[in-house]
């Protein structure tokens, strides 16, 4: 089975195919705590699992 890209990357170049490369070159990459420690849903599942354990605490009495 093939892709639309794999397809249309057939009648390319190795020139054209690294110039269309969406993964080549630089590219600005944040690692995970710096992104859970900004974003809503990060904050929020954090709290979740911080309740969560709560949770197991008290029902299991551990």
């Amino acid at each position: 089975m093939s892709t639309v890209v794999g397809a249309v990357a057939n009648e390319q170049s190795l020139e054209e195919r690294a110039e269309r490369d969406p993964f080549a070159g630089e590219r600005i990459e944040v690692d995970e705590s710096s992104v859970r420690r900004v974003s809503p849903a990060g904050v929020l599942g954090d709290l979740k699992e911080r309740l969560d354990e709560l949770g197991r605490r008290i029902a299991y009495r551990n």
